[in-house]
């Protein structure tokens, strides 16, 4: 009788995992705003109201602005800030890169973030339809972390890209790593590394796992994973929200849909 139940509950709730990438992905949060875009003919000269009041000096003027997505924690103060409006919120969820440069908004004229590619052809034929993820908090306050376990749940289902997250390195394609990596940390983020199997991925989450986000250039910390291992992917955020770290790993895996590729 029970089960007579659970399958009729079932039934009336329907489908409650979203369509995303088949579908639309679900809207960002008012409060959220997506990436961040700089135009640098807006800037006026000698202005650096934004320098001043950036939390993680996530931007300089070297000599023109530039503003680095990987340190940013996302706070929008500079865009309340900049008085002519210099620095503005995109409303886009997509911002994972392969390479820390091209966090980087600002010089050679790059107003947005350049996104991910996918992997070569042959990692893409090891991992496209079967990753398995070792996450290791190195330090980090838990939100990278809470908001990557969202991908779990039935709204999200990250296992029906053939996504997982397991124990053991061992059983691992690679690490995802949260948290600016502490020295305490430092050793077992290494050991980790080392136990899975090569050819291995390293995909850095969060502000902190990128640079150090708001513990940048403490003693206790080293300012992200790239401090002591290779990084394959970037996803920044402070946290990443949900869509932006699934959106970042299909990138990677070359699972999006055509017209959806950066």
């Amino acid at each position: 009788m029970f089960a007579l139940d659970a399958i009729m509950q079932r039934l009336r709730q329907g489908c409650q995992t979203m369509a995303y990438p088949d579908g639309s992905p679900p809207p960002l949060p008012d409060r959220h705003g997506g990436s961040l875009r700089v135009d640098r003919s807006k800037c006026e000269p000698g202005c650096d109201a934004c320098i001043r009041i950036c939390p993680t000096a996530a931007i300089t003027r070297t000599p023109d602005i530039s503003l680095d997505l990987g340190r940013c924690i996302f706070c929008s103060d500079c865009v309340k800030t900049c008085p002519p409006g210099a620095i503005t919120h995109t409303g886009k969820h997509s911002m994972s890169t392969r390479n820390r440069g091209d966090l980087l908004l600002g010089p050679s004229g790059q107003e947005e973030v350049r996104l991910a590619k996918a992997l070569d052809d042959s990692l893409r034929r090891l991992f496209g339809r079967s990753l398995r993820l070792r996450q290791v908090s190195a330090g980090g306050c838990n939100a990278c972390e809470a908001d990557t376990n969202v991908l779990g749940t039935i709204g999200w289902d990250l296992g029906r890209f053939g996504i997982q997250f397991v124990a053991s390195p061992r059983h691992a394609d690679g690490l995802f790593i949260t948290g600016p990596v502490t020295k305490n940390m430092q050793l077992a983020l290494r050991k980790t590394y080392d136990a899975v199997p090569a050819p291995k991925l390293v995909i850095a989450t969060g502000a902190c796992a990128i640079a150090g986000g708001p513990f940048v250039d403490l003693p206790e910390v080293l300012n992200g994973a790239t401090s002591i291992l290779p990084v394959d992917l970037y996803i920044p955020g402070c946290p990443p929200h949900p869509i932006t770290i699934l959106d970042g790993l299909l990138t990677l895996l070359g699972r999006l849909p055509p017209d959806r590729i950066p």
